[in-house]
């Protein structure tokens, strides 16, 4: 008895291959969410995999846990400390600000992108340390309007998937003006609690990661906690009220979450979450905010901004919880089936010309005999064979073969193209 020689490679722990037929499903779920943002405006932009260390840090936050305990960092042959980027808001306004982008007299730069983010997370569904996100931001204007733009295209963009169990919170984080008051009534809070070594040196640096740490230990005892709702000035409480009026007439329904801060210290004032309740502890799908000091943060100008990003892993994960199925196109329409080397060179040239008139089309390859190639065409999906041989080509035609219905039935091969587009209408 003889096995299969394996690989003796295999994926990193925590990360995935993407194959088909998951993979269409991968693909379609990022299409959908990149969908209505490049309907607003919105242009692709795209980024290196890696940063330098420093614009992580200074911007996510040097308390965070993305930062002390989940980035992977390498050290370059020259010495440069460089990062594999943990998210793509930093990455994106470091590239903006790079280019110039915000001198252009164009603002807001509304751009969204696509890519894998890497940390090192404890794996389990939902958390792997490789992911898939798609982003937006819109820098360089402070409006209400932006806000709510972004939120309702990603309701938009959910809902487009037909995802219905979601539920957006909001909140505000206040500004230069607001928080120093609310964070030192926090830290005084905070201080008088039965906290880890850890978790008080978090209150001394940013005192609002202490209300994301997910430890029961630790919710326990925020009972009576300030809320920042109770702290904001008149321009940061004006400013979420028209955020909320604006979702509201634009029929987003969110619920307020005093306690949300999201994971990454470069938030002010809006701040949300998506969050999916059939996906236990992992239930945040996306979510984002308005950063208008992350600039500064990074050594740039004052450029006030908001932005989200949306895992397509989560996505996926609660489309697969509600159930629900989405429409994929097939990757194949006709499969072309040759008996002879005749009819191998004759349904090449078929199958190339279907693919240049737009129709998915593939073909039985290595000389299989009639019976394993129409368990392939089957296998592909495709909708219609053509089955081809010595005496079909005699008489200038090939059977054309709905896999469907089985009804079968020859077609002048220069009319295929014509036929096959017709019947797949």
């Amino acid at each position: 008895m003889t096995t299969a020689a394996v690989s003796t490679f295999q994926a990193p722990k925590g990360t995935y291959d993407l194959l088909p037929p998951d993979s269409a499903l991968y693909l379609a779920v990022r299409e959908a969410i990149a969908a209505p943002a490049r309907r607003a405006g919105y242009g692709y932009v795209e980024t290196p995999g890696f940063e330098n260390v420093e614009l992580f840090s200074r911007g996510v936050g040097e308390s965070t846990d993305i930062v002390t305990k989940e980035m992977f960092t390498l050290t370059t042959k020259g010495g440069t400390q460089l990062a594999l980027r943990p998210e793509g808001t930093a990455s994106v306004l470091r590239a903006a600000l790079q280019a110039n982008l915000h001198k252009t007299g164009n603002l807001p730069v509304k751009l969204w992108y696509s890519g894998s983010y890497y940390r090192y997370e404890r794996p389990q569904a939902g958390r792997y340390r490789h992911f898939s996100q798609v982003g937006a931001e819109a820098i360089g204007a402070e409006d209400p309007l932006l806000d709510a733009e972004l939120i309702i295209l990603a309701v938009d963009a959910y809902r487009s998937l037909g995802l219905r169990d979601f539920r957006l919170l909001l909140n505000s984080l206040g500004d230069g003006e607001c928080r120093p008051a609310y964070r030192a009534a926090l830290q005084d809070f905070l201080r008088g609690l039965d906290l880890d070594e850890d978790t008080r040196r978090r209150i001394e640096i940013n005192p609002l990661r202490v209300l994301d740490d997910k430890r029961e230990s630790v919710q326990r005892q925020l009972t009576g906690v300030p809320l920042i709702a109770d702290h904001l000035c008149e321009g940061c409480k004006a400013y979420h009220e028209q955020v909320r009026e604006l979702l509201t007439e634009a029929g987003v329904a969110f619920e307020n979450d005093p306690k949300l801060v999201r994971g990454l210290d470069y938030y002010t004032r809006t701040t949300f979450e998506f969050v999916h309740d059939g996906l236990g502890s992992q239930s945040a799908v996306g979510g984002g905010g308005r950063y208008d000091g992350l600039s500064e943060m990074i050594g740039g100008p004052s450029l006030p901004s908001v932005g989200w990003a949306l895992g397509v892993d989560r996505t996926v994960l609660a489309l697969r919880a509600e159930g629900v199925e989405l429409d994929l196109p097939a990757a194949t329409s006709v499969y072309a089936v040759p008996l002879g080397e005749e009819a191998r060179r004759t349904l090449f040239t078929v199958v190339t010309e279907l693919r240049r008139a737009g129709v998915a089309a593939d073909m039985a390859f290595g000389g299989k005999g009639m019976k394993n190639a129409m368990k392939s065409a089957n296998r592909s999906g495709a909708r219609f064979a053509l089955v081809a041989g010595e005496r079909d080509l005699a008489e200038g035609v090939v059977q054309l073969k709905d896999l469907e219905s089985g009804e079968q039935g020859p077609v002048v091969l220069g009319e295929i193209v014509a036929t096959v587009k017709e019947r797949l209408v």
